[in-house]
């Protein structure tokens, strides 16, 4: 796995050998990528957008908190969350969905490392992916 400008690790895992062009895109995308994201305890991702919907999927650790900030300039100053984890009992998930644009950030609400999946259509571009300067 690779360090991620976001905080925690990555590995692409899958994508698409199909092309598109969507129509409000700058250029051609995959329809479609995948990637494993670490996040270890304590760490905390920064606030990012990314362009397409973004599909989280739990596997295994800590539950995650998925923060969602909106899609204003800066993320909202009451996000909205989602757990992650596998207690659909006790209001956890096994996914999430973040709407396209919309700001994000995640950390792990235990002791452990977090291993989830991100899956992104049309796919991940390097140029469709936004960080929060780290003085706001």
């Amino acid at each position: 796995m690779s360090p991620h400008p976001e905080g925690g690790w990555y590995k692409e895992t899958w994508r698409s050998d199909t092309i598109v062009r969507p129509g409000d895109y700058p250029g051609s995308r995959s329809a479609c990528t995948a990637i494993y994201f670490l996040l270890p305890p304590g760490e905390e991702s920064r606030w990012h957008t990314v362009r397409s919907p973004e599909l989280w999927l739990w596997h295994s650790g800590s539950a995650l908190h998925l923060q969602l900030g909106g899609t204003g300039d800066v993320p909202s100053h009451r996000p909205s969350t989602l757990l992650l984890g596998p207690d659909i009992g006790n209001g956890q998930r096994p996914q999430g969905l973040v709407p396209a644009g919309c700001w994000q950030s995640a950390r792990s609400e235990g002791n452990e490392e977090v291993l989830v999946s991100c899956v992104v259509s049309p796919g991940f571009h390097p140029d469709d992916f936004h960080l929060l300067p780290d003085n706001r």
